[in-house]
């Protein structure tokens, strides 16, 4: 990282494993704009302290001045970040971990920022916000994150097998079709897609599509800056089908992608690689890892039971 820039990952209490993917703190002491690149991810609360004023665009839309305590919807492409200093916390949310934390629909945040309170209440965001100015050391900022977080996390969802078993599949090598999917787990298609639009913020095609890019585009990004498409995922055609997904979920090539304002993004992979085990939030793999065709049975067993 540039002199004056530090980061930092962390893993929830293990109460919360399923419900987060990790907490990334990242803080600045220059005062300056900085531009900062994110892949797109599941759904994240960001917490400021100190911090001035940071705007987003995703896309076409524009979001900004933040409010200090934010909620970041699923999103389907990269987004850029204009930042000037001070403290930045995220707080990556599981599909499990929405199911549990509201019955709003996921879908309906799909590709927007909007402050906390408007999900959660101005309560837990002034939790939030005031606990986090009062640490003075980012060690402080996990137990204070999971005292605050664990009451939201409470109440099941009466379909975690499936989102269980769903989230699972969308982040296994070679599963890109819907149908099969759907067939795994003994539903139908319109009940996938109910499941993953609720849940999951965005229809289950473009979820399989968005995790099988992010594992092919990840390979790429190599020191020497060289790109070799022939480390991309077997279930593409050809170089030319992955640069389709490419201008779908970067807006561009990989190799201008890259060679923009990428530094903050590909340190953040190598971090959060070391400390959580993935590199980037969308294909995170729940602590501890899950067998997929265990969790599929499970659901099966549970239909089994209840029609006899």
């Amino acid at each position: 990282m540039p002199p004056g820039m530090r980061m930092r990952y962390d893993l929830p209490q293990a109460s919360l494993a399923e419900c987060l993917t990790g907490y990334a703190i990242y803080s600045a002491s220059d005062r300056n704009p900085l531009v900062n690149w994110y892949l797109p991810a599941p759904v994240m609360i960001s917490i400021l302290a100190d911090a001035g004023p940071i705007t987003v665009a995703i896309g076409n839309h524009r979001f900004g001045p933040l409010e200090r305590a934010s909620l970041y919807g699923p999103t389907s492409r990269a987004f850029r970040t204009v930042t000037h200093g001070g403290v930045a916390v995220g707080i990556g949310i599981s599909a499990i971990g929405w199911s549990r934390m509201t019955s709003r629909l996921a879908g309906d945040f799909r590709n927007r920022i909007v402050p906390l309170e408007t999900l959660l209440g101005p309560e837990v965001s002034r939790r939030l916000t005031t606990g986090l100015d009062a640490l003075s050391d980012d060690a402080m900022i996990k137990p204070f994150l999971d005292d605050v977080l664990e009451p939201l996390f409470q109440r099941r969802h009466p379909q975690e097998e499936l989102i269980r078993a769903f989230a699972a599949l969308t982040v296994t090598d070679g599963v890109i079709e819907m149908q099969d999917v759907a067939d795994r787990l003994g539903i139908e298609t319109h009940a996938l897609r109910r499941l993953a639009t609720r849940h999951f913020g965005m229809l289950p095609k473009m979820l399989l599509r968005r995790a099988r890019f992010l594992r092919s585009f990840i390979r790429l990004i190599r020191p020497d800056g060289h790109v070799d498409y022939s480390a991309i995922d077997s279930s593409y055609f050809d170089a030319s089908h992955f640069l389709r997904d490419a201008t779908t979920f970067l807006g561009t090539t990989p190799r201008r992608f890259l060679a923009s304002e990428t530094l903050f993004l590909k340190s953040s992979l190598r971090a959060r690689a070391a400390v959580i085990g993935t590199p980037t939030q969308a294909l995170h793999i729940p602590t501890p890892p899950v067998s997929v065709s265990s969790i599929i049975r499970t659901v099966h067993d549970g239909r089994d039971q209840l029609s006899s």
